[in-house]
């Protein structure tokens, strides 16, 4: 068994303490989430995606987003838009922020960014976005990266060319989800199509859609990919890139119990208070309520009453039930 598939990676100038990433997600890879995904074995961990038009306009919600906290780096900025400038200033202002690489959403498969230009957007049009990676690239001093998908419907695969436009733009490494963009995040990833991707430039590729587990990196490792960008299973479970590291270096780390999933989820509903305030703060984490509740005794109930929390008391009460 390869017991070395687990090692250091350098994006650019930067050095990863391992090849495992946390994948930017809409809603969810706020700072809490990025801290306790950090903390649970990541070695790179992913923003939510930012406007530039909103950070060019000076939007302070956009702006909030860009701000990092000492315990996620290294971390990615992850920036999406269609006008070159606009993005160029982006990075400028996420590099002001601390970020350590800038990375370009060309991946996101949503309508209503398509529409706009960006996004899934951005792979119909090779030239743009190697104009917006070269510009990035002269507008800042941190690496610049792109995240795209296999193809804009299925059977294609826009890998391997788009691959080569971000390389000869400038930028120091690829997130490549395995999935077209009609399939958004269900259903088989094009683990051939990665290895084309792979084998078509020099600079890093990181796989990306439907990682849970130590085999299933382990198969899209097999692909030549440099590394893997996990997003959806850690949702409620940050430490599974410590637990997708143990198993692809011949260990094993027992799965996370109830009680430690449930100190996890108060700590990052703390982390949300820090950030937006109390009742705030457990507003922002319903979205997550689900998936850090599934499959545990009267989850359903939990569900609800959650929705109705306003302190961080009335949360460790509701969830001090599922510690034993």
């Amino acid at each position: 068994m390869q017991t070395d598939l687990i090692r250091p990676v350098r994006v650019g100038n930067v050095r990863l303490k391992n090849n495992l990433a946390l994948a930017p997600m809409a809603g969810i890879t706020n700072a809490a989430f990025r801290i306790l995904a950090a903390g649970g074995g990541a070695g790179l961990v992913v923003t939510e995606m930012v406007s530039a038009e909103s950070i060019k306009y000076g939007n302070k919600k956009s702006g909030k987003m860009l701000e990092l906290l000492e315990g996620e780096h290294p971390a990615a900025v992850q920036l999406f838009g269609a006008d070159p400038s606009s993005m160029a200033l982006a990075a400028q202002a996420a590099e002001r922020a601390g970020a350590d690489i800038a990375d370009v959403n060309a991946g996101c498969p949503v309508r209503k960014v398509i529409r706009s230009g960006a996004g899934a957007g951005l792979m119909s049009k090779p030239q743009l976005l190697a104009d917006i990676i070269s510009r990035m690239v002269k507008s800042v001093k941190i690496p610049v990266t792109v995240k795209f998908r296999v193809g804009l419907a299925a059977g294609e695969n826009l890998g391997p060319l788009l691959a080569r436009v971000c390389e000869e733009a400038g930028a120091a490494a690829i997130t490549l989800h395995g999935r077209p963009a009609p399939q958004l995040h269900t259903g088989p990833v094009d683990l051939a199509a990665m290895a084309a991707t792979v084998a078509a430039v020099k600079i890093p590729v990181f796989g990306n859609g439907g990682v849970g587990n130590p085999q299933q990196a382990r198969e899209m490792l097999g692909t030549g990919c440099a590394g893997v960008a996990i997003g959806r299973a850690a949702v409620f479970n940050p430490a599974v890139f410590a637990e997708i590291a143990s198993g692809l270096s011949g260990g094993s780390l027992p799965p996370v119990s109830c009680a430690a999933r449930m100190k996890l989820f108060l700590k990052f509903l703390e982390l949300n208070a820090g950030l937006y305030g109390e009742e705030h703060g457990l507003v922002r984490a319903r979205k997550l309520a689900g998936y850090w509740l599934k499959g545990l005794p009267g989850a359903s109930g939990a569900r609800g009453a959650f929705m109705k929390l306003k302190t961080l008391k009335e949360a460790e009460a509701l969830l001090i039930q599922y510690y034993k």
